[in-house]
C-alpha cells in the first residue's frame, strides 16, 4: 500500500495567468475535504528554498476566485535549476511534512516538480501560462482571459487606426508561441498575423499587401505581431518609409498576464487543481494534468515535456483567407 499523503503543498512558479488563485482554491479545498493538510508555498520554488511556508485553511482561499495573478506570488529561481538546490528544495519538503506537492506554472516549472519527485516528493503539475505552450494538453489556465484582454485593447486601437487612416502593428505577448497572436488576429479582423512559427521576415510582401490595399480604397490596416518575432517599433518605421502611410507600433506588454479571469479559466483551473488533489490522494507522482478532447487527463512529466505541438494549420491558413 501507498503511504497515505498527509500533507499536499502547493506553489505557483513562473509567469503568472489568471486563473491561478481558481487553480490554487481547489487545491485548498478539495484536500481539506480530503482530510489532508494544505501549505501553501509563497514565491515558487525561492519560497519553497527560504521555507516561506503557511498553512491554509479553506477561509484561506474565501475571495480570490475572481482575482487575476496569484496570492502565493511567483518568482522564478535560478538556484533550483542546480542539484544542490534541488536537493535543498526535497530536505524542506521533508523538514515541513510535505509529502505531495502542486505545482501550478509552466514547463519550466515542471522541470522543477520532475527533480523534486526524483527525489521521494509527490509532484503534480498544473499547466498555467497564458501562452497556451504546453504540448500534453490543449488547453492551459489564463489564454482566454489573455486572449480577451488583448482583443479588447487591439479593437480600441483600431478605432483611432480608423479614424486616422493609419496601419497599426500591435504587439501580443508570446515569445516561442504563436497562439494570442493568431487568435486575436482572428477575432480582431487584422490584415496580417506574425508568429514565430510562419512568419518568413518577408517585411515585402507586407509592404506590398498594405499598398496594394490602398489602391483598392482600403484606409487602415492591422498588424497583430507576437512577441517573438519582435520589433514592432523598427518595422513601423519601415513600413512607413516605404509605403508612405502613417503606421504607429502599440506594444499590449504584460496588461495581457492581468484582470479577473473569464468563466473558462475559473471553471478549468478549479477542475484541474481538483484533479490534481486527487491524483495525489491516490499515490501518484511525477503527473501533469492535462485537458484534451473535452475531459481532465494526466500525463507522466517526462513524457510531456517530451511532446511538441504546433499551431493549428487550419485556423492560420483560414486567418489569411478571410483577410482579403
Amino acid at each position: 500500500m501507498e503511504k497515505k499523503i498527509q500533507t499536499i503543498g502547493v506553489l505557483t512558479s513562473g509567469g503568472d495567468a489568471p486563473g491561478m488563485n481558481a487553480a490554487i482554491r481547489a487545491v485548498v479545498r478539495s484536500a481539506l475535504d480530503l482530510g489532508i493538510q494544505v501549505k501553501g508555498i509563497r514565491r515558487g520554488y525561492n519560497g519553497l528554498l527560504e521555507e516561506d511556508i503557511i498553512d491554509m485553511e479553506s477561509k484561506s482561499v474565501s475571495e480570490i476566485i475572481q482575482k487575476g495573478g496569484t496570492v502565493l506570488y511567483t518568482a522564478r529561481c535560478p538556484e533550483f535549476v542546480k542539484p544542490e538546490g534541488q536537493d535543498k528544495g526535497a530536505a524542506v519538503c521533508k523538514k515541513h511534512g510535505i509529502d505531495g506537492l502542486v505545482v501550478i506554472g509552466g514547463d519550466g516549472s515542471f522541470k522543477g516538480a520532475q527533480a523534486l519527485a526524483r527525489r521521494g516528493v509527490n509532484t503534480v503539475g498544473v499547466p498555467g501560462t497564458i501562452d497556451l505552450d504546453i504540448s500534453c494538453t490543449e488547453y492551459t489556465i489564463g489564454f482566454d482571459t489573455a486572449v480577451n484582454t488583448a482583443m479588447q485593447t487591439i479593437d480600441k486601437v483600431r478605432d483611432t487606426s480608423t479614424s486616422h487612416e493609419r496601419c497599426s502593428i500591435i504587439e501580443v505577448m508570446g515569445r516561442n508561441a504563436g497562439y494570442i497572436a493568431l487568435w486575436c488576429g482572428i477575432a480582431n479582423g487584422a490584415e496580417d498575423i506574425l508568429i514565430t512559427e510562419r512568419y518568413d521576415n518577408d517585411e515585402q510582401r507586407i509592404i506590398n499587401s498594405i499598398i496594394e490595399k490602398r489602391k483598392k480604397g482600403k484606409k487602415h490596416y492591422i498588424i497583430i505581431n507576437a512577441e517573438g518575432v519582435g520589433d514592432s517599433n523598427g518595422m513601423a518605421k519601415r513600413i512607413e518609409a516605404a509605403t508612405g502611410m502613417e503606421t504607429r507600433a502599440t506594444i499590449i506588454g504584460h496588461a495581457q498576464r492581468g484582470g479577473s479571469p473569464t468563466a473558462r479559466d475559473r471553471v478549468i483551473a478549479s477542475a484541474m487543481g481538483s484533479k490534481a488533489v486527487d491524483l495525489l490522494a491516490s499515490g501518484a507522482s511525477n503527473r501533469i494534468v492535462a485537458y484534451k478532447n473535452g475531459g481532465y487527463v494526466d500525463y507522466d512529466i517526462e513524457e510531456a515535456l517530451a511532446m511538441t505541438k504546433d499551431i493549428d494549420q487550419y485556423l492560420y491558413d483560414m486567418s489569411i483567407r478571410l483577410s482579403r
